[in-house]
């Protein structure tokens, strides 16, 4: 099966680089660009980033994300096709007939809980008619009510663009940061926390947010001193918020702040502290799922880097049990799965038995 590092070494080649030029030129060290075409270790975001950038293609193309067979077992994508064409119709998109305000709002919840709770085609097939009605809905909608449908509808897009530019900003930073614009996007993020005002749960969440992005975003670019002040920052505004927040879709609060302490970690080259710390980590029980199975994607990512391939494995099952969804379908499990068969030179019935599921060929 042809993996990320196949494909780097691939094109790598075609474009007539040596691995030391293609290690210059994405600012990593050839010994890492040498163990990620050899498969021996993962291939971080960060590095598929930045070597996207230098060999000019999109970082799916890279990790082979999205993962089509796999997807397809799963039967049609209910709604994926109208929207598409809702999308495509930009700011005239055709409103339909809508229910009550409170009936929109407990289907804007509904598909918001599904989406957390690693339920994707639910809520996906439920979005369109949601997105249509909401448009309806603003156009008949009194004056009292149009700023709250209006926030409904920025719900539905998953943004706070129409009501938060903040953050916007933060949202369009870590979009950056997937294409190695870290620069711009630590600039935006800085930008977004300057819009933040007052002291409310919901400006508190968006800052901590900002802080949290920053912190990711920093680390990725090879900023670790600012990555941890970004962190120490959400360290100090997390225990005022009730838990994990669901404000503007932030999902901040303590439990995710830890979660991004370790990640900036393994970001930042410190993979043994990463496991070590994730491992221990506990998880508040109201953490959305796809945030704790990322978690333990990276702390298996981690456990590989220090070369403790059996410990990587329990941590994917981990993720595996909690987002089974988001976990079979993440190119870094794949990654990591590659460099757990690599570490092992053998293959247990363990990693066999994850592997087929993953539709991985070890």
């Amino acid at each position: 099966m042809t993996t990320t590092g196949d494909r780097i070494a691939g094109l790598r080649k075609l474009a007539g680089l040596k691995q030391v030029q293609l290690a210059q030129r994405a600012k990593y060290s050839v010994s890492i660009v040498r163990a990620v075409e050899q498969n021996r270790e993962p291939a971080s975001p960060g590095f598929v980033a930045a070597v996207a950038a230098v060999l000019g293609v999109e970082p799916e193309y890279l990790t082979g994300a999205p993962y089509y067979d796999i997807i397809e077992e799963g039967g049609p994508l209910d709604g994926l096709a109208e929207l598409r064409a809702l999308l495509a119709e930009g700011p005239y998109v055709r409103g339909v007939e809508p229910p009550l305000l409170a009936e929109l709002a407990a289907e804007m919840a509904a598909v918001d809980t599904a989406y957390r709770n690693d339920k994707g085609r639910l809520a996906l097939a439920r979005l369109p008619v949601l997105l249509r009605q909401l448009y309806g809905a603003l156009h008949a909608a009194s004056d009292d009510d149009r700023g709250k449908v209006a926030s409904l509808l920025s719900a539905a897009y998953v943004t706070a663009e129409r009501l938060y530019s903040a953050q916007a900003k933060i949202k369009r930073a870590r979009i950056l940061m997937y294409h190695n614009g870290t620069d711009t996007g630590l600039a935006l993020v800085e930008n977004a926390l300057d819009d933040v005002e007052g002291d409310s749960e919901a400006a508190n969440a968006v800052r901590g947010y900002g802080h949290l992005c920053g912190a990711i975003v920093a680390a990725r670019g090879c900023r670790p001193d600012t990555a941890a002040e970004h962190i120490e920052h959400a360290r100090r505004i997390a225990p005022a918020m009730p838990g994990e927040s669901d404000l503007y879709g932030t999902l901040f609060g303590p439990g995710n702040v830890g979660i991004h302490a370790c990640a900036v970690a393994l970001e930042s080259g410190d993979p043994d502290r990463a496991a070590r710390e994730g491992s221990a980590l506990l998880l508040p029980a109201g953490i959305a799922p796809p945030r704790a199975g990322h978690h333990w994607q990276d702390v298996a990512r981690a456990w590989v880097l220090v070369g403790q391939p059996d410990k990587a494995l329990r941590a994917l099952n981990a993720a595996r049990a909690v987002a089974p969804q988001q976990t079979r379908l993440h190119p870094s499990v794949r990654e990591t799965l590659h460099a757990v068969a690599a570490a092992e030179r053998r293959r247990t019935d363990s990693l066999a038995s994850f592997a087929r599921w993953v539709n991985v060929k070890i």
